[in-house]
């Protein structure tokens, strides 16, 4: 029910000011919820362990630190959005990549607040920005 969007841009040539072809635009990246940060008989339920798309070393983890995480899920009930006044069953919980979790490409991220356990395995996007470069 989850599909993720390409959004298509216009690319314009600088040179004579016409407008190129359209070019699909990156938005974010898919990331999958592994679990919670654990030890041998405790976890932490506040550090939530994200398997990025693409991002196998820890070297490749530090384009992505400090980048946002949407938790999307579907909720039985329909509330009304604040901002464009539509109802929507889609709930968002919003988390933030904080450091590398060993050295396979694994993230620690920390979300507003605990993500349920039914999140563990579902999908997550991990958006470009902020951008630090």
């Amino acid at each position: 029910w989850l599909q993720w969007p390409w959004v298509e841009a216009v690319v314009s040539t600088q040179s004579t000011g016409e407008q190129g072809i359209m070019q699909p635009t990156k938005l974010f990246s898919k990331g999958i919820v592994t679990g919670f940060r654990r030890g041998q008989r405790n976890q932490t339920v506040s550090t939530s362990l994200i398997k990025i798309e693409g991002v196998d070393a820890k070297k490749d983890v530090d384009f992505y630190l400090g980048k946002r995480i949407a938790y999307i899920y579907r909720a039985n009930k329909a509330r009304k959005n604040k901002v464009t006044g539509r109802e929507s069953k889609l709930r968002v919980i919003w988390g933030k990549v904080r450091r590398a979790h060993g050295s396979s490409g694994l993230v620690r991220c920390a979300f507003r607040t605990n993500l349920p356990p039914k999140a563990i395995g579902a999908t997550v996007r991990v958006m470009l920005y902020p951008s630090r470069v």
